[in-house]
């Protein structure tokens, strides 16, 4: 089920003779309506660097002379475009960040602490190395600084040494070795999430490089898109939420030394704006698709 589906459509302002670019397609729920809404000669490239996410592309899609989909990682958006004379032409790009549905729900993934299964994370499978061989050589200083800074957990030094003591005698293999670990060092908080929740989401966005990930195509979404072109991004927790609310704002803005001043120079006028506040999910979408709770999306346009 696409998070925030009608708020993306509308925020991509979509022609339906224009160029788009889905750099997280996922299972396909926003890629298969923006496609829905494109005429003949419109566009729309796809990518994703998981594998298993690139072969569940519905055969309509794949068959469909508009649609193009690839695995591939979005730091590498720029290539990408290039290869296919897209710079400066893409009319919307889309950013739908953090792990998948699929991912989450498929234990044999290792991303989620709900159900059992092989300590892996890794979003792409064939590439780095798995959260279990990561843990079973990381330094502690190094871990805890993991958890501290990607999953925000204050008691990250706590979960570390206990990591790193109970591995000298017992490999951590499964996502519920993990999650039983950490629960039992971590006191249960007020609100209702499981003590683990902060500590995968750190190991995981560090296995994968999700924040080098976005840094790198919210940089490359300068040279992708056409004046005019659209940037929706939907951040699924603060970091990235951060990330994407720092990036366009100073993209908005001139240079220090030219702002205020009634004519700047061409080459040193902001080169995007943004497109109304972030977007939340309504309680309607939340009751039927609770992973909508912590979406966030944001807009900006090209100048």
């Amino acid at each position: 089920m696409p998070v925030l589906l009608g708020p993306v459509l509308q925020g991509l302002n979509i022609r339906d003779n224009g160029c788009y670019v889905d750099g997280t397609f996922g299972r396909g729920g926003h890629s298969r309506e923006i496609l829905r809404l494109l005429g003949s000669e419109g566009r729309l490239l796809a990518i994703d660097r998981d594998a298993q996410a690139v072969a569940a592309a519905d055969p309509g899609m794949r068959s469909d002379p508009r649609f193009e989909i690839i695995k591939d990682e979005i730091a590498h958006l720029k290539n990408i475009a290039a290869e296919r004379g897209l710079l400066g032409k893409v009319d919307g790009l889309l950013l739908d960040l953090g792990v998948s549905s699929p991912q989450l729900d498929e234990a044999g993934r290792g991303f989620s602490f709900r159900s059992d299964g092989p300590l892996d994370m890794r979003m792409d499978p064939a590439s780095g190395i798995s959260a279990a061989d990561w843990l079973a050589r990381v330094e502690e200083k190094s871990l805890k600084k993991v958890i501290a800074e990607f999953g925000e957990e204050k008691f990250a030094g706590r979960i570390a040494r206990a990591i790193i003591a109970t591995r000298d005698s017992n490999a951590i293999l499964r996502t519920g070795q993990l999650a039983e670990l950490v629960a039992s060092v971590v006191p249960p908080g007020k609100k209702r999430i499981h003590p683990a929740t902060k500590t995968f989401q750190a190991i995981r966005i560090f296995i994968n490089g999700e924040l080098e990930q976005l840094d790198a195509a919210l940089a490359a979404s300068l040279d992708l898109l056409a004046s005019g072109g659209r940037l929706c991004a939907i951040s699924f927790h603060s970091l990235e939420d951060r990330l994407v609310k720092r990036f366009i704002r100073n993209a908005s803005r001139e240079p220090e030394q030219y702002r205020g001043m009634p004519s700047i120079p061409e080459a040193f006028r902001p080169p995007m704006k943004p497109i109304g506040k972030a977007v939340m999910a309504s309680a309607g979408e939340i009751a039927a698709n609770p992973r909508a709770r912590s979406a966030r999306l944001r807009i900006a346009e090209r100048v």
